[in-house]
């Protein structure tokens, strides 16, 4: 039987972002104190994907080099985002015997297999979408592959089956079958497109909880997300279990709880919620559900 996942992790807006998947080795966004929370810890960590340059998704990357750096390390970034090339030039240069580190741009809809029979897509969101020309901002899904029996082998006596896989191989009787194990939205207005239909965990901003608060009307700020807006949408994607964060440190941590349990309530939201609540870490956020 598989563990659950093990999912670590902080986010206050303006502050520091960071969520470490145990299990899977990865590290999504960097933000101050990532290394100082997970110490050692963090040694699993084998591909750290960031999704966009401000400072509080990428201000721990030097700490992090300097103490896990290495030819086992790859950092992704947003292929047009054009703070990530010298800042890699800076960690070579501040720590020249850490030695082997890949920075790697991504771009949307790219997958990047990171073991385990699991893969990683890039999706460009919403959150600096007009404002700034390019792939410069990513949402990240952890796609889980398995290949299940065509239809029309389905029900055909075992000794039939392997004989036929003998024949034709694998492959020709099975198609491969993707599903999100994790989705990680990063800093983005809500998108209610599917891309969240099914998750087994979904990571999501809620930086406001006042839409009065909010730059959703306003075309020429980078975008962020109204829990109003979230939960509605949740409500139609049904992930197994949802996790919000990235609040603004101007509304109380009861302020926020309430916020969310009456949000729910009216959304029809039913998955377990877990929270990080500004100036929050935690090394098992999902056994916290409200």
């Amino acid at each position: 039987m598989t563990a659950p996942l093990r999912l670590h992790g902080a986010s206050t807006a303006l502050f520091s972002t960071w969520w470490f998947a145990e299990q899977y080795g990865l590290l999504f966004d960097c933000g101050d104190g990532a290394s100082a929370v997970l110490m050692h810890k963090a040694r699993k960590v084998r591909h750290v994907f960031l999704s966009h340059a401000d400072r509080d998704h990428i201000a721990g990357m030097l700490a992090f080099n300097q103490l896990y750096g290495g030819p086992k390390l790859t950092v992704h970034y947003p292929v047009d985002s054009g703070s990530f090339p010298p800042l890699a030039e800076f960690c070579r240069n501040f720590d020249p015997w850490i030695k082997g580190t890949v920075w790697q741009p991504i771009t949307d809809g790219q997958s990047v297999p990171v073991g385990k029979g699991l893969s990683v897509r890039a999706i460009e969101n919403s959150h600096m979408r007009g404002i700034r020309p390019g792939i410069r901002s990513l949402s990240y899904v952890v796609e889980r592959s398995v290949r299940k029996l065509k239809a029309e082998f389905v029900g055909m006596p075992g000794s039939a089956i392997a004989a036929l896989r003998q024949e034709v191989g694998a492959e020709a009787m099975t198609d491969e079958v993707r599903t999100p194990a994790l989705i990680y939205s990063a800093d983005t207005g809500v998108i209610d497109d599917g891309r969240y239909d099914g998750a087994e965990v979904l990571i999501h901003e809620a930086t406001f909880i006042d839409r009065a608060d909010s730059s959703v009307d306003d075309p020429t700020r980078f975008l962020h997300s109204v829990l109003e807006d979230v939960l509605a949408m949740v409500a139609k994607a049904k992930p197994a279990h949802l996790v919000l964060g990235h609040f603004s440190g101007r509304y109380g941590r009861g302020q926020i709880v309430e916020a969310v349990r009456e949000g729910c309530a009216v959304a029809g939201v039913v998955c377990p919620v877990s929270l990080i609540l500004p100036g929050e870490t935690s090394h098992d956020v999902l056994a916290r559900a409200l």
